[in-house]
């Protein structure tokens, strides 16, 4: 099953510029990251992600950086490491446009499978993943770390090869 587009989608994809994402974006790509999650990832970790050759990108609005993804692709399996959009310009299409781009290039590498991984509080994104195909295939206990503790992440998967192109 494909991610269904409506109308709102499609007039933001010609909005939207998606391209690979450089060295130079860090700074921005970081800023949004920190606005959205309590526990981001650090400058560091976006530069080794790049620095190694995971497939990157950024999703730009009036020359402005608004959402960015990282993949990597092993033996047959691609697998989600980060999806996120900036949390002002939520619900408006850009995750789901941004995750048929990476479904797709995941198909294009010939990757049978697409994992990924989701905080179990995160009801948002789950249900776009749920909504493009996704499916749950287990809990990671204490993944994730949380105001109190860790939170588990909820495995997801999407068969690839089931799919035509």
């Amino acid at each position: 099953m494909a991610c269904k587009k409506d109308h709102v989608e499609e007039s933001l994809s010609q909005a939207c510029q998606l391209r690979p994402m450089e060295r130079r974006d860090v700074p921005a790509v970081l800023a949004i990251e920190q606005r959205a999650y309590d526990y981001p990832w650090t400058e560091g970790i976006f530069n080794d992600c790049i620095r190694v050759g995971y497939h990157s990108f950024v999703v730009e609005r009036d020359e402005k950086i608004v959402a960015y993804a990282f993949m990597n692709t092993v033996l047959g399996e691609a697998h989600v490491l980060n999806l996120c959009v900036d949390p002002e310009l939520r619900r408006q299409g850009i995750a789901r446009n941004l995750l048929e781009h990476i479904i797709d290039l995941a198909r294009n590498l010939k990757a049978l499978t697409l994992f990924l991984e989701v905080r179990e509080s995160n009801c948002a994104a789950l249900a776009l993943y749920q909504s493009c195909g996704f499916d749950e295939i287990g809990i990671r206990r204490n993944y994730y770390p949380a105001p109190v503790g860790r939170e588990d992440a909820i495995m997801l998967i999407k068969q690839l090869d089931l799919e035509q192109m």
